[in-house]
């Protein structure tokens, strides 16, 4: 999530550690774990790569929140993307629960 290094770019310094480094590596774990459970070949280990990179989705999208009530700048454009990730991850995953026809 290249936006998220834009964004956190704009952070005060005092953040440089904190929320900064938080946010981007949450982001970074999303599509790094997507990724890996790609590879596996089980379902039960997709899943559990799948399962993280939502976790991470859900951290990066309540720093997102923190971000925006703490005036860090505009995140209005992230939002979408974090909603689209996280529905196109939920069919994923339902279609590797879903039995075969």
């Amino acid at each position: 999530m290249i936006s998220v290094y834009h964004l956190s770019q704009t952070f005060p310094k005092s953040e440089t550690y904190g929320l900064s480094s938080q946010f981007r590596r949450a982001a970074v774990s999303i599509p790094a774990n997507i990724a890996e459970g790609f590879r596996k070949s089980g379902k039960a280990d997709k899943l559990r790569f799948f399962n993280i990179a939502q976790g991470s989705l859900e951290e990066s999208r309540y720093y997102l929140i923190l971000a925006e009530d703490l005036g860090y700048g505009d995140v209005s454009k992230l939002n979408p993307l974090i909603e689209e990730v996280s529905k196109l991850l939920d069919a994923y995953m339902y279609s590797i629960l879903t039995p075969d026809s």
